[in-house]
């Protein structure tokens, strides 16, 4: 084992639901000493994006930091994975704090319901019609109408993510902005989003929901038949993660501008 073992914090490892990462959990608990979630003072994750983004709720209230390991496809928030130099790893670690959205979602029949996303919010159609919207900014009106099949707010860190794939910008994480973007706009049709301070707050109505109906979705949280949606970055949470030094995130973001 390690020398610098004793000085490693107390960790706990979660691993998702795959042969690959449980096989990769037992072999990590072999070779390190763990303790369990309510002992732990960091958290080792062992998955893909989507198992980190699930492991980033579930701690959420602790605020614990969080190292992940790729045993997934693409790996944008984890670190590559390795089963030696687990303690000089994490003393290396960069860490990151992130700030998530915040989504309060009106339903048609009043009901009005909470989310939080990380990466972004998007509102969609839900039929074949597209959805006319109408967006505020801060209780201005900046787009009486926009017709498209939906918009979505993204953060730096999910900028590279849905939003790139609807043609948003990328947005480095110091930049404190957020992105709107439309997602297969319509009308106007040269309408292509726009970037907003990070304390801008979004208010999101939809002008027909009788005719054109709207989901409304922020991570793990979808609202059907919504009428308003409001978006703002929830800067009361505040989300660590932990990144080898040579694979920070804020490098990924910046290649991330130069693929071709």
């Amino acid at each position: 084992m390690a020398a610098n073992v004793t000085t490693m914090p107390k960790i706990a490892l979660l691993a998702a639901d795959t042969a690959e990462a449980d096989s990769a959990m037992a072999v990590l608990e072999d070779r390190w000493p763990t303790v369990g979630l309510d002992d732990a003072q960091l958290v080792v994750a062992l998955g893909g994006d989507g198992f980190m983004l699930e492991t980033l709720h579930g701690q959420m209230p602790r605020g614990l930091p969080i190292y992940g390991m790729n045993l997934g496809t693409v790996g944008f928030l984890l670190n590559s994975f390795g089963i030696d130099d687990l303690d000089l790893r994490l003393a290396r670690a960069t860490e990151v704090s992130l700030h998530p959205l915040r989504m309060e979602a009106t339903a048609a029949d009043g009901t009005s319901v909470s989310g939080i996303a990380i990466n972004e919010v998007s509102i969609y159609r839900e039929t074949r019609q597209a959805a006319r919207l109408a967006i505020e900014i801060d209780g201005v009106a900046r787009l009486p109408e926009l017709v498209c099949d939906g918009v979505l707010v993204a953060t730096p860190a999910g900028s590279t993510a849905y939003n790139l794939s609807a043609h948003g910008p990328i947005m480095p994480l110091g930049a404190n902005l957020l992105a709107l973007t439309p997602i297969s706009p319509f009308r106007p049709r040269r309408w292509r989003g726009a970037l907003l301070p990070n304390d801008a707050r979004f208010t999101i109505r939809v002008l027909d929901p009788d005719k054109r109906p709207v989901s409304a979705v922020s991570d793990y949280t979808e609202v059907r038949d919504v009428v308003k949606v409001e978006i703002w970055e929830d800067r009361t949470i505040t989300l660590k993660l932990l990144f080898d030094p040579e694979h920070h995130l804020e490098e990924r973001i910046l290649k991330e501008q130069f693929v071709p």
